[in-house]
């Protein structure tokens, strides 16, 4: 889940090689957890039970991503659904019941060249830790419309496997040419109405195997060359989105398309660029971890949830990342005694 508020503050709060260390001593802790979410609230609570004495800064959103989204009914253990910020509330609660040491901030520059690792936080604070958690997920992307902060929970939504069950019988959008919004359309298709595929250029990106289980599937309508103008609704609900076709071109038109759902699939941002320069991060910068574990390419350094994973991008496999990881924190520490 996300640690950061916008790209913007990515981008710019999280350059190291131009900020100085704090002055004055470092604080020495066991495991430093870095963002939070449920892989970050997972692993503090499996490394506080093994008497980690864990160090958490949530960041600069608490509860990452899963704080934007109003209804969660697919996280073991709820059987009558549960809010986003309600069950973010719940994993910190227990997190803190055993112990963690949970704090407000954000990570600014790191040097991991040796251990005890060095992680200044607000650019104020400097902590050497004996091991490092990373769950500092990921961030969609969004259009950037004034109508998508507005309407998000209220029927915007970067997540159709989180969101797409309470658009059963009902007509949705999904934005994107890719393989992801090529899926997360078909996904929806099995369940809505209806599902339009608005695609910017006048072909799709996606793999021709992707691109033939769109055009087999009846209730997929694809709209090549529309760009989103505006999503609108009533008392903060979606109820349509307007378009414009061939934008730009002579034949420049708006088109207005009724829909109670709107979903982005235009890629996600992992959080990482602090760590860069010292550990391995695939073309589109998430963190590689050793198949079946979250090490890093660094010993001591470990790193889960979205901030690792573009496949599943879920909060039970987000938490389930986040138990590995304190889990080979623990085993990593006991190694070096």
């Amino acid at each position: 889940m996300a640690l950061f508020k916008s790209l913007d503050n990515l981008d710019d709060n999280t350059n190291g090689a131009s900020k100085e260390w704090p002055e004055g001593d470092a604080e020495k802790v066991k495991c430093l957890i870095i963002g939070s979410g449920p892989a970050g609230y997972t692993a503090a609570i499996y490394a506080a039970r093994a008497n980690l004495s864990p160090v958490m800064y949530e960041g600069m959103q608490p509860g990452g991503q899963l704080t934007t989204t109003t209804e969660v009914d697919n996280f073991p253990g709820y059987p009558s659904g549960v809010t986003g910020p309600e069950m973010m509330e719940d994993l910190k609660k227990q997190a803190t019941r055993f112990g963690t040491d949970v704090r407000w901030g954000m990570a600014t520059k790191v040097d991991l060249s040796k251990r005890p690792f060095k992680v200044a936080i607000d650019d104020k604070t400097l902590v050497e830790a004996e091991t490092l958690v990373i769950a500092t997920g990921a961030t969609a992307k969004y259009l950037g419309l004034e109508s998508e902060e507005k309407y998000k929970g209220g029927g915007v939504s970067a997540c159709a496997t989180c969101d797409g069950f309470f658009y059963k019988g009902k007509k949705v959008a999904v934005v994107g040419g890719g393989d992801t919004a090529a899926e997360e359309a078909t996904y929806l298709a099995n369940m809505a109405e209806k599902v339009y595929l608005i695609v910017r250029k006048d072909y799709m990106r996606a793999s021709k195997a992707m691109q033939r289980r769109v055009d087999n599937t009846k209730n997929i309508e694809v709209l090549y060359e529309h760009n989103t103008k505006e999503i609108y609704g009533e008392n903060g609900v979606v109820t349509g989105v307007k378009l414009i076709k061939r934008k730009g071109e002579a034949d420049e038109t708006e088109v207005d398309v009724k829909i109670d759902g709107f979903f982005l699939a235009i890629g996600h941002t992992p959080n990482s660029k602090v760590f860069a320069d010292f550990l391995t991060t695939d073309k589109e910068g998430y963190i590689v971890t050793d198949p079946g574990s979250s090490k890093t390419n660094i010993p001591g350094v470990f790193a889960c949830g979205d901030v690792q994973d573009k496949i599943y991008r879920q909060a039970i496999t987000a938490a389930g990342s986040g138990c590995q990881a304190a889990l080979d924190a623990e085993r990593f520490l006991g190694e070096q005694e």
